[in-house]
C-alpha cells in the first residue's frame, strides 16, 4: 500500500467518523414518528455511501497513474507527495558491561565437562575435535539430490553418464576379441579381468535401474515426468528388451568352459547407448564435425583391430611360424598382427604369398573386406569434411560468381576491391552472408528468442525507445536488418528521402559537411541511433538533414519506416509517446530559425506608406483625364499599400543608416502621347521624391 492509498483510506475513515456522529445525533433528536424502520437499513446506506466514495477516489487515482505511464514527461501536480521517511532510530548504546557478563557464561560452557557413570565411578568423556570446514566442491556433492526425472536432451549430467556407459561398452567391444585370440588372459591375472568385467556389468545395471527409468518422454504433446509412467514407458521400448538380453548371465557356463571371453558377447547388444551418446555430443559441441571426424577414424581403427585379431587366430590355427605367411611368434604379437592388417586392408602390398588353401581363402576374404571397408571409410570421411566446409564452399561460390559478373560488365577495379572487402569482412564477423537465410527456417517464437538474446541489450539502451511497451520493442527486434558498411561508405546523404532509422551495433559513424564533405562535426558510436527524425516525421519532413558516413567497418541495424508503422498500429500508447518525442526533437531543431526571424524583423522596418503628395497627384491626373498611365501606378501602389502594415513610429530613430536605393528602383510612368513623365525616387530618410517632367513636345512649344 503506497502513500496515495493511505491518504484515500484516511479520508474515508475521517468522513465515516463524522457521518457516524452526525447520524447518531440525528437519531437521538429525531421524533419517534420519523424513526427508521431498522438499524440494518441505516448501516447499509452508510456502507453504500462509503463504497461509492471509495470507487470515485480509486478511479481518479487510476486515471492519474495511467496518464503518468502514458506520458511520463508531464508531472502530476495532483498526486500526493510521499510522506517523509521517519528519522532513523538512534544507535543503541554500547553496553560495556555485556562482555563482562557474557564472559563467565562462555567460560562455564568451556569448563562444562561430560561424565559417564560406570558402576558408580564417573568417567570423563573426552571432547571430540572440531572438524575442519567442508570445501565448497565437497559441500555441493553432499547436498546434491538426484532428480526425480531427467531430460535426455538438455541435461549435461545425463550426457556424462552416457559417457561412462559408452566406456563400459567399448571395454567389451575392443577387449573381448583380444582376450579370445591373443594369450593375454592367464590364470595369474584372470581375477583382474573379471573385476573389470563385473564393474562394467554394474554400470549396465545402474543405467537400467536408475537412469533409463527416469527419462522424460512426450505423450500426446505433453512431457511426462511421473515416475510410474516413465518406468512403464521404458519397459515397453525396444531398448529395454535389448538391455535385458545383454545382461543375460552367460557366465554360468564358465563352470564348463572356464573363463572364456566369448561368453560375454551379449554385452555388445547395448549398442543403442553409443548412438545416443553421439547425438547428444554433437548437439552440445560447437563444432560437431570434429567429433564426426574422430568417430570415423575410430571406425577405421576398429576394423583394423578386428583384422589383427583374426590374423593371429588364423596363424595360431595353422601354427605359429609354420609358414612364411603366418605370424612367426616373435616380438609383440598384437603390434605385428596390426601391421599385417594395415597392409592388407589398405592394399599396400609387399605381403608374403599364402601357401595353403586356408591361407589363400583367408587372404582373399581379407582383400575383399579391406577394399569394401576402406572405400566406405573414405566416402564417409568425405561427407564429414564436406558438411564441415559447406558454409565456406557457399561463400566461395558467391564470391566467384560475383567476381565473374563484375568482370563481364567491366566494373571498375576500385569498386571490385570494395565488394570483395565487404564479402571478406561480413563472412569473418557473422560467419554467413545473410542472417535471414538462417532465421527464416525457424518459427516466429524461436526467431524472437534469438533476436532478444542477441540484440535486446543494444536496442534497450536507445533513448528513443525508453518508456515504450516492452513487447513493442520485442516485435521491432524481429524487423531489424543487419548491414555492414565499409570505411568511407555514406550511410545517408543530406536531402535524401529518409525511409530507415539506423542503430549502431558495432563500429562508428561520422556526421560530415563542408565543401568537400571532409569536415567532421560529430562522431556517433555503438549503441546510438540516428535517422529517427526522418522516420517519425510526417507531412514532408522526411528529408535527411545531414551527411553520415562510416568511419571504419560499421555494422548497423536498419529499421524500415513501413515496418515501424505496422508495429505501432498495435501499440497506440507507444505511438503517442514516440510522436511526442519526435515533436520535441523537431521543435528543438526549429528554435534557432525562429530566433533569427524575430531579430531580423526587429532590425529591418516595414515598408512605409505611400506619400500623401503622390496620392494627391494621382487624383489630380485622374480628374485631368490622364487616366491610362496613372491608373497603372494607382493599381500597383494600391496593392502595395494594402499589403504593407501601418508605419512604425520608431522607424525614423533607427540607428542603422539606410542606404540610398539604386536608380533602377525608380518608378517611371508617362502618358500615351509622351507629354508628361512622372518619376518616383526613394530617399535616404525613407521618404519618396515625386518628379514631374515635361516631354519633348512641351519643351519645344
Amino acid at each position: 500500500m503506497d502513500a496515495e492509498d493511505k491518504t484515500i483510506l484516511t479520508k474515508l475513515s475521517a468522513a465515516g467518523e463524522d457521518d457516524g456522529m452526525a447520524t447518531k445525533t440525528d437519531l437521538l433528536m429525531a421524533d419517534d414518528e420519523v424513526r427508521p424502520t431498522s438499524a440494518a437499513s441505516i448501516a447499509s446506506v452508510l456502507v453504500s455511501e462509503r463504497l461509492s466514495e471509495l470507487v470515485v477516489l480509486f478511479k481518479e487515482r487510476t486515471e492519474q497513474r495511467r496518464d503518468r505511464l502514458v506520458d511520463p514527461d508531464e508531472s502530476d501536480e495532483e498526486s500526493p507527495t510521499p510522506p517523509k521517511a521517519p528519522p532513523p532510530p538512534p544507535p543503541p548504546e554500547d553496553k560495556k558491561d555485556a562482555p563482562a557478563e557474557g564472559a563467565p557464561e562462555e567460560e562455564e560452557k568451556e569448563e562444562l565437562e561430560i561424565y559417564f557413570d560406570f558402576f558408580g565411578h564417573p568417567i570423563k568423556v573426552p571432547k571430540l575435535p572440531k572438524l575442519p570446514p567442508m570445501p565448497d566442491w565437497l559441500r555441493v556433492i553432499v547436498e546434491y539430490r538426484f532428480p526425480s526425472s531427467i531430460d535426455p536432451y538438455t541435461d549435461l549430467l545425463y550426457v556424462m553418464w552416457l559417457l561412462c556407459v559408452v566406456m563400459a561398452w567399448n571395454w567389451n567391444l575392443w577387449l573381448i576379441p583380444v582376450r579370445w585370440t591373443f594369450p593375454y588372459q592367464t590364470p595369474e591375472n584372470v581375477h583382474l579381468w573379471l573385476l573389470m568385467d563385473y564393474t562394467c556389468d554394474l554400470i549396465y545395471i545402474t543405467d537400467i535401474v536408475i537412469f533409463q527409468s527416469r527419462l522424460q518422454f512426450v505423450r500426446g504433446g505433453d512431457i511426462v515426468c511421473d515416475k510410474k509412467d516413465m518406468r512403464e514407458h521404458y519397459m515397453t521400448t525396444e531398448r529395454f528388451k535389448m538391455d535385458m538380453i545383454c545382461l543375460f548371465p552367460m557366465e554360468i557356463f564358465y563352470y564348463f568352459t572356464g573363463v572364456n571371453s566369448l561368453l560375454r558377447f551379449p554385452r555388445l547388444l547395448k549398442y543403442m547407448v553409443f548412438f545416443e551418446f553421439n547425438d547428444r555430443v554433437e548437439a552440445v559441441m560447437k563444432k560437431a564435425y570434429i567429433y564426426r571426424v574422430i568417430r570415423t577414424t575410430a571406425y577405421l581403427l576398429y576394423s583394423l583391430h578386428i583384422n589383427a585379431c583374426l590374423f593371429y587366430w588364423g596363424s595360431d590355427y595353422e601354427g605359429l611360424g609354420s609358414t612364411k605367411w603366418v605370424y612367426n611368434g616373435k616380438g609383440n604379437a598384437y603390434i605385428r598382427c596390426y601391421y599385417f592388417a594395415v597392409k592388407t586392408l589398405i592394399t599396400i602390398g609387399g605381403l608374403p604369398d599364402p601357401t595353403t588353401v586356408f591361407e589363400i581363402v583367408f587372404q582373399l576374404l581379407n582383400y575383399f573386406v579391406g577394399v569394401f571397408a576402406f572405400s566406405i571409410m573414405i566416402g564417409q570421411m568425405r561427407d564429414v569434411v564436406g558438411a564441415a566446409t559447406a558454409g565456406e564452399n557457399y561463400y566461395r561460390a558467391c564470391t566467384d560468381s560475383t567476381s565473374k559478373y563484375m568482370t563481364s560488365y567491366h566494373i571498375p577495379r576500385e569498386v571490385q576491391n570494395r565488394i570483395k572487402t565487404w564479402y571478406d569482412y561480413t563472412w569473418k564477423i557473422q560467419g554467413m552472408l545473410d542472417e535471414q537465410e538462417l532465421l527464416i527456417q525457424l518459427p516466429d517464437k524461436m526467431r524472437l528468442d534469438i533476436a532478444v538474446d542477441v540484440n535486446y541489450s543494444i536496442v534497450s539502451k536507445v533513448a528513443l525507445f525508453q518508456g515504450c511497451d516492452r513487447q513493442m520493442v520485442f516485435d521491432m527486434l524481429t524487423r531489424l536488418k543487419s548491414v555492414v558498411y565499409l570505411p568511407g561508405d555514406f550511410v545517408c546523404k543530406k536531402g535524401e528521402i529518409g525511409r530507415e532509422m539506423y542503430i549502431i551495433k558495432q563500429g562508428e559513424v561520422q556526421v560530415v559537411g563542408g565543401p568537400d564533405l571532409q569536415t567532421v562535426f560529430v562522431t556517433i558510436r555503438a549503441g546510438s541511433v540516428f535517422g529517427e527524425i526522418s522516420l517519425l516525421a510526417g507531412g514532408g519532413g522526411n528529408r535527411r538533414t545531414a551527411n553520415v558516413k562510416a568511419h571504419g567497418f560499421a555494422n548497423l541495424f536498419i529499421l524500415d519506416k513501413k515496418d515501424l508503422a505496422e508495429i505501432l498500429v498495435h501499440y497506440p500508447e507507444s505511438q503517442k509517446l514516440l510522436r511526442k518525442k519526435a515533436k520535441t526533437m523537431l521543435t528543438k531543431d526549429k528554435q534557432p530559425d525562429e530566433k533569427e526571424d524575430k531579430g531580423t524583423a526587429a532590425v529591418i522596418p516595414t515598408r512605409p506608406d505611400t506619400p500623401k503628395m503622390f496620392k494627391a497627384a494621382l487624383k489630380v491626373t485622374e480628374e485631368a483625364g490622364i487616366e491610362g498611365t496613372f491608373a497603372k501606378l494607382k493599381k500597383s501602389y494600391m496593392s502595395t499599400e494594402g499589403a504593407a502594415p501601418p508605419p512604425s513610429p520608431m522607424r525614423r530613430r533607427s540607428p542603422i543608416p539606410k542606404a540610398r536605393a539604386p536608380d533602377d528602383q525608380d518608378v517611371v510612368s508617362e502618358t500615351t502621347d509622351c507629354t508628361v513623365v512622372i518619376r518616383m525616387t526613394p530617399r535616404v530618410e525613407g521618404e519618396e521624391l515625386l518628379t514631374v517632367e515635361l516631354g519633348k513636345k512641351d519643351k519645344e512649344e
